[in-house]
């Protein structure tokens, strides 16, 4: 009472761990931060990472499953990635900041998440497909698709294979066969890379576009699942190298190399 009769406009006191009340002080601003973790298959790993995460130094509060986002951390301050992984301990759980959202003292707002990279990565495909049929001195249209298929397939399966270990966990949280089959996951960087070759090469065409038709035709369909059900999920698309929401930018993609393959089966061939 001493200290609000001599304080009057003091702020209210904010409870200590000893009972006795603290003025004067603010409270340390609380962070929310999602994490994909890979590694983890039954709820015996989901305890043991949720025991070690709250260990380490700044953790306020932590929920980890197995569906994504496998982590959702309460902290006091910004805590690196690394660091977390130092907490759990073993490198048989790898755990990624996923960089969608972070809750600051009650609000919410965007991390670096942009679509920027994959706009940019297709106008250097455009770009380079479309130079080179003006060098030819004509443009053919679908000359310039194959090549435009070509480069996306080569580009896209490069990054996945950067982590293929870490693609294939977050491909199996939204595509409707790595869900099942999570070695589907390990093997589809190598299926766009074969593509990408094949479009490359002018390798046996017509089957080339009928395999693109048909993968392409199955992931948007867990696109689109997902999309319906708001699911949080991130893009595998460019693996987990570059962090992007899973979204209708996603959905566009599988779409355009859907029309693509179909409009060269019916009109090329």
């Amino acid at each position: 009472m001493l200290m609000r009769e001599l304080l009057p406009y003091a702020p209210d006191p904010l409870p200590s761990s000893h009972g006795v009340p603290l003025y004067g002080m603010q409270s340390t601003k609380q962070m929310t931060h999602t994490y994909h973790i890979s590694g983890m298959t039954c709820n015996g790993c989901v305890a043991k990472v949720k025991s070690q995460l709250m260990k380490a130094d700044g953790v306020l509060a932590a929920e980890v499953q197995l569906e994504a986002p496998q982590a959702v951390i309460t902290m006091d301050r910004h805590i690196p990635a690394a660091t977390l992984q130092d907490a759990i301990g073993t490198p048989k759980y790898t755990i990624t900041d996923t960089s969608q959202t972070v809750n600051i003292a009650g609000e919410t707002v965007a991390e670096n998440n942009s679509y920027y990279p994959i706009f940019l990565i297709f106008g250097y495909i455009t770009g380079v497909t479309s130079l080179i049929q003006f060098a030819k001195g004509a443009f053919n249209l679908m000359d310039w698709m194959t090549g435009f298929m070509a480069g996306f397939f080569l580009l896209f399966s490069f990054f996945k294979l950067l982590n293929l270990r870490a693609f294939a966990d977050g491909y199996s949280t939204y595509d409707v066969i790595a869900k099942k089959t999570r070695w589907y996951g390990f093997v589809y960087p190598f299926i766009e890379l074969a593509l990408g070759v094949a479009y490359l090469t002018n390798f046996r065409p017509v089957t080339t576009n009928i395999v693109t038709l048909a993968v392409m035709g199955v992931s948007t369909i867990g696109v689109i699942q997902s999309l319906v059900r708001k699911s949080n999920f991130q893009c595998a698309c460019l693996g987990t190298i570059i962090k992007l929401p899973l979204s209708k930018v996603t959905l566009f993609e599988d779409l355009l190399m859907v029309a693509m393959s179909a409009t060269m089966l019916a009109f090329r061939y």
